[in-house]
């Protein structure tokens, strides 16, 4: 008489859900934190903002040159100008993104991810980077200072595209960028440590992509507090006739050479040239002659 042994339940089960197809996505991966911002490379382009005239690092084409010469510093001092938020191309590279908080909206019902959030400090922005699948508005639709950002996973890495985004600055000593710029980010998560990668193309103000990393640490310190911002109008900075507007005219803009001065730079070095963000251009310094305040203004 042979004797028959059953099998526990519990392996029963642990079999028939190994059998089971998987509706977890295991490429994603949870970005929800606060975060606070290293400022130790670029620091005086993102933070204090650089001298007028410096234009490195940018691959500008002749109508952005034109267009930055021409802005002045005391803009800001315009009332319609002091609350203009930062551009998401700036917000999160600039002052107001120094703290970062991420956290994801998912739906009650289906449990999907609807969209991840981030929050800056200044101004509090506010992105929704879309990851339900929608598609980008139409060309006529509005812009913002945001845009329109859409995001997918890409191994552990989320790839954001954003779209719709104002007319804006695309640094804060002149150049621009255009309503018609796309911008491509990164994120991707080490550990604590939380690092995006951004490119920007602008078909009106760039020959080619720009392209700069920021990087935040995991902090639970931080807290989040109301930073709203209003213009002074009982403050008058600069007394101006009403409709005046800050601008240099092309060719009059002296302080355009303070920055090769300073650093004892070419001219030709600083104008935001493309060939200029790349290390063959080292061969052609050796051939200028840097500016000194004895040097004619070209």
């Amino acid at each position: 008489m042979c004797k028959t042994h059953s099998i526990p339940a519990v392996v029963v089960l642990g079999a028939a859900m190994l059998a089971m197809p998987s509706t977890s996505a295991f490429a994603q991966v949870d970005l929800t934190g606060t975060y606070r911002i290293l400022w130790h490379w670029d620091i005086t382009k993102r933070n204090p903002g650089t001298l007028p005239g410096d234009y490195t690092g940018l691959p500008l084409n002749d109508a952005a040159r034109v267009r930055a010469d021409s802005w002045m510093p005391s803009l800001w001092t315009l009332p319609e100008y002091q609350c203009v938020p930062h551009p998401s191309t700036y917000a999160e590279r600039g002052f107001s993104g120094a703290n970062l908080k991420l956290w994801t909206q998912v739906d009650p019902r289906t449990q999907q991810v609807v969209a991840q959030h981030v929050l800056g400090t200044v101004g509090e922005p506010e992105r929704f980077i879309w990851m339900d699948g929608r598609p980008h508005p139409p060309e006529y639709a509005a812009h913002t200072w945001l845009g329109f950002s859409t995001g997918k996973w890409e191994g552990n890495t989320l790839v954001v595209e954003t779209t719709h985004l104002k007319e804006s600055y695309l640094e804060r000593v002149g150049p621009q960028q255009s309503d018609r710029t796309v911008v491509i980010d990164n994120w991707t998560r080490h550990g604590d440590y939380l690092n995006e990668i951004t490119i920007i193309y602008d078909p009106v103000y760039l020959t080619e992509p720009v392209v700069h990393s920021s990087a935040w640490v995991l902090d639970k310190r931080i807290e989040f507090l109301r930073h709203p911002c209003a213009p002074q109008e009982t403050t008058v900075e600069v007394v101006r006739p009403p409709g005046v507007v800050p601008h240099m005219l092309p060719g009059k803009n002296e302080e355009l050479v303070k920055y090769a001065i300073t650093y004892g730079l070419p001219f030709e070095a600083t104008r935001g040239y493309a060939e200029a963000m790349y290390p063959e251009y080292m061969e052609k310094l050796k051939t200028l002659k840097p500016m000194t305040k004895e040097s004619k203004a070209p």
